[in-house]
């Protein structure tokens, strides 16, 4: 796992969330397709989990799936998610979770590109964007 587990109680992740990162992360919410900041980004960088900072995702396995919502086709180490069932809203989905907090990120599909065929589909209100930094000269 990226790092020890992050527990808090609702009450402090209320104090360090605004009420649309706690909705979506730690009430398993989803927000608007097309409303989050990241759906259509190209800054080159790596996500991070808004409610503990454990990077999750590298901009360069994001793409453009058509959906709204910020896509990758891979987590940077496969520890970084927690994936679990979600029979909610009656359909079968998976659901994808930071490993290290728990927080709600979004769902995986298998309808993503090579070569893993995977779709990590994430709400962008439970990512931050921690731009790479330039390589030294």
């Amino acid at each position: 796992m990226g790092g020890a587990k992050v527990v808090k109680t609702d009450e402090e992740w209320r104090a360090i969330l605004t009420p649309e990162q706690y909705r979506v992360t730690r009430d398993r919410g989803t927000e608007r397709a097309c409303s989050g900041a990241f759906w259509n980004s190209k800054d080159d960088g790596v996500y991070h989990c808004v409610c503990c900072d454990q990077p999750l995702f590298d901009s360069q396995t994001k793409f453009d799936s058509g959906t709204g919502w910020p896509s990758f086709k891979e987590a940077v180490e496969a520890d970084r998610v927690t994936l679990k069932s979600d029979r909610g809203w009656g359909m079968t989905r998976t659901e994808v979770m930071c490993s290290r907090c728990d927080a709600h990120l979004g769902h995986v599909f298998n309808d993503g590109p090579a070569p893993t065929g995977l779709r990590y589909c994430m709400n962008s209100v439970a990512l931050k964007l921690e731009p790479r930094l330039p390589a030294a000269k």
